[in-house]
């Protein structure tokens, strides 16, 4: 299975969203980095045909025949889609559970079955998948009386429902507690085997352990492309733990970039990361970067 997006380009009126984004796809999960107005959510609106690229093409093979244009597949690529946007409509007064069966419906999920097989087959999905996101204790409450992060998990359950080849999913885990978040983050990661999974996130740590590549964007442009390990390895002795005194944070953070600032309560010792060429201070010390150092390193003059 290969998902292939070939200079794709998207411009509104003299802005640029897009220009020749290139990438080949195979099953895993693919993390889309970049601040916003970077092009994220325009490449997956393109991907689920709701927007119109200005030039490019996208081709899927299923590993048996030839790649096909995926505008030309029309309805039999998009019964392989599962589409989580940022901001998902739901109507209001379904219930969790009848809202799932409705999607089924026009997914047509089971379509292999008939009557009560088809039916039952679908009863075991939605009940599987409302375990998954922890929704199985509230089926038959509507939607409109749902929390912020029920309606998120909601919005990825019905994603997946259909076992969709390819997940698309912009901020799967926003508004969810950090509980939360690590069970959604597991269960994609546990279901991406044998999927391409597309995350567009600005949680960094959401991505950093399960993605198996990170695509980075900068005002339409790839900036880079590769595994986690290889990003933070471009950055290797360029992240700092330096001890401080409170009175010196400041002036620090007028010469450095400061990632971050932590406080020892007993000592009063300030203990800044600090992403610099050189060491800032004579007792600066080096530390293992991560990710999220690596987007600073970047992204950080345009946040």
């Amino acid at each position: 299975m290969k998902l292939s997006i070939n200079q794709i380009s998207k411009s509104y009126g003299t802005n640029k969203a897009l220009t020749d984004f290139t990438a080949e796809l195979t099953p895993g999960i693919y993390a889309l980095l970049g601040p916003n107005g970077s092009g994220k959510s325009t490449l997956m609106n393109i991907i689920t045909d709701n927007l119109k690229a200005d030039s490019g093409s996208i081709t899927y093979a299923d590993g048996e025949g030839e790649p096909e244009d995926v505008l030309k597949m029309g309805v039999r690529f998009r019964s392989l889609l599962g589409f989580m946007p940022q901001y998902p409509g739901m109507y209001p007064t379904f219930t969790v559970e009848r809202f799932l069966w409705y999607m089924a419906a026009l997914k047509d999920v089971g379509a292999h079955l008939k009557g009560k097989a088809r039916k039952q087959y679908i009863a075991d999905e939605i009940a599987g998948l409302l375990k998954a996101v922890e929704l199985d204790d509230v089926p038959h409450r509507k939607i409109g009386a749902l929390s912020g992060g029920m309606k998120q998990r909601l919005a990825l359950a019905q994603a997946v429902l259909g076992d969709s080849k390819i997940l698309i999913l912009d901020e799967p885990t926003a508004g969810l507690d950090p509980k939360q978040r690590i069970a959604i983050r597991n269960y994609i990661s546990r279901i991406a085997f044998d999927k391409i999974v597309i995350i567009a996130t600005h949680v960094v740590s959401d991505i950093e352990y399960i993605a198996r590549e990170i695509i980075m964007l900068k005002k339409g442009i790839i900036v880079d492309h590769a595994p986690p390990a290889e990003l933070t390895a471009k950055i290797e002795g360029k992240v700092f733990s330096v001890p401080c005194a409170e009175t010196d944070v400041a002036a620090l953070q007028q010469k450095f970039r400061v990632i971050s600032i932590n406080r020892d309560e007993q000592t009063g010792q300030v203990q800044l990361r600090v992403l610099a060429e050189e060491a800032p201070t004579p007792d600066s010390k080096t530390t293992a970067p991560t990710l999220e150092d690596y987007y600073l390193y970047v992204f950080g003059e345009e946040l």
